[in-house]
């Protein structure tokens, strides 16, 4: 075979694209740090347009915008409480405006208190179920009808494998309640709003963030003990996670959880 049968049947093939979310749209919240952080970065560096949702940390999400940026990504912070309804509607509102449409949504913003059962207020226990659960439902609402309207669409619950009932994982009660909740959500939404839009839930295990540095060496020794790859998961492998079932690879899961915990909680 010749060069120029060769150039040929290249110039006739379609390129492969590099990226999996090229052109795709994503709201990703609480993304100014965290597993977030990571999603959204892996998000824009797969070719997704990334709404970079936060509600307390400004100077973390203009870092996190910035940084995409450089690398000739697009993105956009919006400041929302996503246990607000009001404040939700504006962040998809903003979404449009800007962008047009919306393909992907991450429920990723969360909180987690560390007090024994019988010393958490009530407060924490609201806070808990506002932000972990109640922020999850009001945002899939929101963004549905867009989706729907599209007849396309990815909704990913940041989950925990804290909600999957492995004694190990159940130390915080209200964390474990908001977290078991969340799984149901996806369940119920992924059979209300097929056959065009897929929702699916990542239930990491122990993830080193921000959110865990409050675990002393002993607690964190115990924790790799179970954990059946001996090591602490990173943000990147959760965000890896979270490309897969945004991109076109998934369309056919729904209703799902994936765990991504080295294997803890087998025992």
């Amino acid at each position: 075979m010749n060069w120029q049968v060769i150039n040929h049947i290249r110039n006739q093939c379609t390129p492969i694209s590099l990226v999996r979310l090229k052109d795709q749209v994503a709201i990703v919240t609480g993304a100014s740090r965290g597993i977030g952080k990571t999603v959204a970065e892996v998000y824009a560096s797969e070719g997704a347009k990334v709404v970079v949702n936060y509600n307390v940390s400004e100077n973390g999400a203009r870092a996190v915008v910035e940084n995409i940026q450089k690398k000739s990504g697009q993105a956009i912070q919006v400041k929302a409480d996503v246990s607000n309804s009001d404040d939700v509607k504006r962040l998809v509102k903003m979404t449009m405006d800007k962008f047009g449409r919306i393909d992907i949504l991450v429920n990723n913003a969360g909180v987690m208190f560390v007090d024994d059962f019988l010393e958490t207020t009530e407060d924490e226990y609201d806070k808990t179920m506002d932000i972990n659960l109640k922020g999850a439902y009001l945002c899939s609402k929101e963004v549905a009808p867009v989706m729907l309207k599209q007849k396309h669409g990815k909704i990913i619950m940041m989950s925990s494998n804290s909600g999957l009932y492995h004694p190990s994982s159940m130390r915080f009660v209200e964390y474990v309640t908001s977290k078991a909740g969340m799984n149901g959500l996806t369940k119920a939404l992924a059979l209300k709003l097929g056959p065009y839009i897929t929702v699916n839930a990542i239930c990491p295990g122990y993830i080193k963030t921000e959110m865990v540095a409050h675990n002393d060496p002993e607690t964190e020794r115990r924790l790799i003990e179970e954990t059946a790859l001996r090591r602490f998961g990173t943000p990147e492998e959760v965000a890896s996670s979270a490309v897969f079932l945004a991109s076109s690879e998934a369309d056919f899961i729904t209703g799902e959880l994936l765990i991504v915990a080295g294997g803890r909680g087998m025992h």
